[in-house]
């Protein structure tokens, strides 16, 4: 088992930034692709962002490129979201998550989420 803990969400106006995290605990961390997702009330879940084990290959919502970059620590085991520009379209309950390699439609382990609130 993986334990994922998110944390870094709050209220910011509209420009700000926020830098999410998301650590990660239990089973050993390598190997393990990790990914940022996001629910907005009354909307689907979406990908917004993912990196693989190495960092060499990443991916990103065309929503969020160019505004949210995606990093990770492994001696740390930690995964982190930079979010920069923020819009209120952006508030949604962030979840992080991992897979065991990268790039499949399904992921392993989940996070409890942390709420981002983005005010005009």
């Amino acid at each position: 088992q993986v334990q994922l803990v998110e944390s870094g969400g709050g209220l910011v106006q509209a420009g700000g930034s926020l830098r999410l995290a998301c650590a990660a605990s239990g089973r050993t961390f390598s190997g393990y692709g990790m990914g940022w997702f996001r629910q907005a009330p009354g909307k689907e879940r979406e990908t917004v962002a993912a990196i693989s084990w190495s960092g060499v290959n990443t991916y990103y919502a065309d929503s969020v490129k160019g505004r949210f970059a995606i990093s990770r620590d492994n001696a740390k085991s930690t995964v982190y979201l930079q979010m920069n520009s923020l819009k209120p379209e952006d508030t949604a309950v962030y979840y992080c998550a991992a897979q065991w390699g990268f790039g499949a439609p399904t992921w392993d382990y989940w996070g409890q989420g942390t709420q981002v609130t983005v005010s005009s």
